[in-house]
């Protein structure tokens, strides 16, 4: 596998095929490589998954947040700005960022091992979110040019594509400058890594019969 970027980080796991684990079934080993059988409904590779929600709504109020901490406020869903189709971006300041435009963002977190990305994901860290990214450009590509758009795009297994990280590097070095903390940034990319997390269990659990009550202990781990 290769990976790219300054906060890619290499890790070997091995995975069982017994269906369990991150909900989604696996065939394949180390020689032919491994490819996606099944997905669990309600799980981390579900489009339905309950984590899906909460996860996006978590992703795009720690970069509010962010921005409100480099002395940016920030709105959510903001009104006069909508795609073709009618969908409002998910977030835009209200001070220019740069260059005397706003800045207007559209977060997405998809799933690393989808049917669709497994082959890419296997060849380079961050495939999917980028291509995510290039998706959302695409459906925002009428969006005024007084305003600066960047499409922020994760994945559920960790990796964040390109615009995202180019974006949370601006915005680390703006908490420094303001709060004169070092670690400002560091703390940045946790949260954003603590709230992709946060959703996945919370897809995990949706894939538990009953309330899911013996695996509560997930979110503090």
């Amino acid at each position: 596998m290769q990976v790219f970027g300054e906060y890619a980080q290499v890790e070997v796991v091995e995975l069982v095929n017994d269906g369990s684990g991150l909900a989604f079934g696996i065939v394949g080993g180390r020689s032919s490589g491994v490819l996606v059988k099944s997905v669990l409904p309600g799980g981390v590779a579900d489009r339905r998954s309950a984590g899906r929600l909460p996860r996006h709504a978590a992703l795009n109020d720690v970069i509010r947040r962010a921005f409100a901490s480099a002395g940016i406020p920030a709105i959510l869903e903001p009104t006069g700005l909508a795609r073709d189709d009618g969908k409002r971006p998910d977030g835009m300041t209200v001070m220019p960022w740069k260059y005397g435009k706003c800045l207007v963002w559209d977060a997405t977190c998809t799933d690393t091992v989808a049917p669709s990305h497994i082959q890419g994901s296997a060849a380079a860290a961050g495939t999917a979110a980028a291509a995510a990214e290039n998706l959302k450009r695409r459906k925002y590509n009428g969006l005024s040019d007084s305003y600066i758009f960047v499409p922020f795009g994760v994945e559920t297994l960790g990796p964040w594509g390109p615009e995202a990280r180019r974006l949370v590097k601006e915005l680390s070095s703006r908490l420094v400058e303001v709060s004169r903390d070092q670690r400002a940034g560091s703390y940045l990319s946790q949260r954003i890594s603590l709230a992709i997390q946060s959703g996945n269990a919370a897809s995990l659990l949706g894939t538990i019969p009953g309330d899911g009550s013996e695996l509560k202990e997930i979110f503090y781990l």
